[in-house]
C-alpha cells in the first residue's frame, strides 16, 4: 500500500543474466539456445521468461503452417522428443475467388518459395507449450500470468530489465486493500519478443529511434477460427490459400484453410489495414468468405471450437527497424519479420531468438552488459532471415500500389526473378 505521502513501496527485484519478454516462438527459442550454449561451455547463464498469458501458448492463435528450418536448427531431434508437429503438408491449393465461383491457379505457376512441400500444419499454441517444457527442462525460469508493464533504465539510459504490473489497483489508479507491488526482473540483457505492436516494443522503437532510416511499418489484421469438421470433410495435410471475393480488387488481403490433427481445420482471413472503404468490417467479410461455394461445404455439420484475431506486421524488409538498443534486442514479430506472401513468421521468429541468444551469450562471456548486441542485428540482416525477407520485399508494395489483380501478378513475377537471379530489383 502507499504510505501517507502517497508514495508506493519499492519493488522487490530478481537478478538474471538474460530477461526475455514473451513466451512465443522467438522468446522460447532464445531461452533454449542460451541454455544450450551455457551447457556447451560449462558455465551457468540464468534466464527468465515472463508471459502475459495464463500459461505458455495461451495467447498464440492455433493453426499455422510452419517452415521447420528454425525448429531443425534449435532442436534437431524434435521428432524423437515428441514435438506436436505431425501433419506434413500433402497438397497445396491456390484459389482466386469470385462471387459464385473460383479459379485454381496451377501450382507450376507459383514461385518455388510459395510451395509448402516439407512444411507442417500445427497448433502453434501446442508447439509453444512444448517449447516451454523443453526450456523448463534446461533450467529456464518461466513465469506465465505476468505482463511486462514497464521498462527499467540505468543512469546512462540503458535498459536493465522490466517490471511486472502492480495488482489490486482501482479503476482510478488508486491502490486497493488487495494491492500488490509488481516485481523487477533485472538482467544484463533484455530480449523483447512480445509480438506485433507490443507496448514495450513501441516504447523502445521511439526512445532509441530504431525506425529511423527505414520505411514506416505496415499492418494487417488476421482473424482465425478453429473448427472440428466432419470426418468426410477433413483432408489432413491440405493447405489452401485464396484471395479475391469478398474483398474488392483495391482491398488487399487473403484467406486460408489448413487441415490437420483430428478433424481440425484452421480457417483464417487477413485484411491489409490500408483499405480505403471506411465501412468495411474485416470480421463481417470473414463471415461472408465462409459462405462461398468453394469454402462452405468444409464447415457444414462442423463445430467452431476456437477463435481470435491479431495484428500482423507486413512491412517486411524495408520496414525492419534497427534490432538492438543499449541493453537488449527486439525479436520476431516485435521487429516485423513476417514473410507476407508466405503468411509465415514463426520460422524467422525462432531463427531470431537463436541469433539473439548467441549474441547475448558471447557478450556475457566477454564480460559485457547493457550495451547493444550489434552482432545480433548483423546476423539477422546478413543471414537466413535477411535472405528470406529480401526476396519478397516487393510483393506487398506492388499489391498495395496496383491492386489485387495486377499487384499479385507483378509480385509473383518479381518473386520468380528473385528466385532465378537472387538480389535483383
Amino acid at each position: 500500500m502507499a504510505d501517507e505521502t502517497g508514495a508506493l513501496p519499492p519493488r522487490d527485484a530478481m537478478e538474471f543474466d538474460v530477461v526475455i519478454v514473451g513466451a512465443g516462438p522467438a522468446g522460447l527459442s532464445a531461452a533454449i539456445r542460451i541454455k544450450q550454449l551455457a551447457a556447451e561451455s560449462g558455465k551457468e547463464v540464468s534466464v527468465v521468461v515472463i508471459e502475459k498469458g495464463s500459461e505458455v501458448g495461451a495467447h498464440i492463435l492455433s493453426g499455422a503452417v510452419i517452415d521447420p528450418v528454425g525448429l531443425n536448427r534449435l532442436l534437431p531431434d524434435w521428432k524423437e522428443r515428441g514435438a506436436p508437429v505431425t501433419t506434413s503438408v500433402s497438397e497445396d491449393r491456390f484459389l482466386v475467388l469470385g462471387p459464385s465461383g473460383e479459379l485454381r491457379l496451377p501450382n507450376f505457376l507459383m514461385p518455388p518459395l510459395m510451395s509448402n512441400h516439407g512444411n507442417y500444419i500445427v497448433s502453434l499454441g501446442a508447439l509453444c507449450k512444448w517449447l516451454g517444457d523443453q526450456a523448463a527442462d534446461l533450467g529456464v525460469e518461466i513465469y506465465p500470468g505476468f505482463a511486462a508493464a514497464e521498462l527499467l533504465f540505468d543512469e546512462r539510459g540503458s535498459v536493465v530489465g522490466v517490471a511486472t504490473g502492480d495488482m489490486g489497483v482501482g479503476r482510478h489508479g488508486e491502490p486497493k486493500d488487495s494491492f500488490v507491488r509488481g516485481m523487477e526482473l533485472r538482467g544484463k540483457y533484455t530480449l523483447v519478443g512480445e509480438g506485433a505492436r507490443g507496448s514495450l516494443s513501441k516504447q523502445l522503437i521511439a526512445r532509441f529511434g530504431l525506425a529511423e532510416g527505414c520505411c514506416p511499418q505496415k499492418y494487417g489484421i488476421g482473424l482465425k477460427e478453429l473448427w472440428e469438421v466432419r470426418p468426410d470433410r477433413h483432408r489432413p495435410g491440405l493447405v489452401q490459400h485464396s484471395f479475391g471475393w469478398p474483398l474488392d480488387t483495391r482491398t488487399g488481403g487473403g484467406s486460408f484453410l489448413y487441415h490437420y490433427g483430428d478433424n481440425l481445420v484452421s480457417v483464417g482471413f487477413v485484411v491489409h489495414l490500408n483499405y480505403e472503404n471506411p465501412y468495411l468490417s474485416p470480421y463481417d467479410e470473414f463471415q461472408r468468405f465462409k459462405t462461398h461455394p468453394a469454402i462452405r461445404d468444409v464447415f457444414e455439420g462442423g463445430k467452431r471450437i476456437g477463435y481470435g484475431a491479431r495484428a500482423i506486421t507486413e512491412g517486411g524488409w524495408q520496414s525492419l527497424p534497427k534490432l538492438v538498443f543499449p541493453g537488449g534486442a527486439l525479436l520476431g514479430c516485435a521487429a516485423g519479420m513476417v514473410n507476407v506472401p508466405r503468411i509465415k513468421g514463426s520460422h524467422n521468429a525462432m531463427l531470431s531468438g537463436i541469433a539473439a541468444a548467441e549474441a547475448a551469450v558471447a557478450a556475457i562471456g566477454a564480460g559485457r552488459a547493457h550495451d547493444p548486441l550489434d552482432a545480433y542485428d548483423s546476423a539477422v540482416r546478413n543471414g537466413e532471415i535477411g535472405r528470406d525477407l529480401k526476396r519478397v520485399r516487393n510483393a506487398k508494395p506492388l499489391w498495395s500500389r496496383f491492386g489485387t489483380v495486377a499487384g499479385v501478378a507483378l509480385g509473383g513475377a518479381d518473386m520468380w526473378l528473385n528466385t532465378i537471379i537472387p538480389g535483383i530489383g
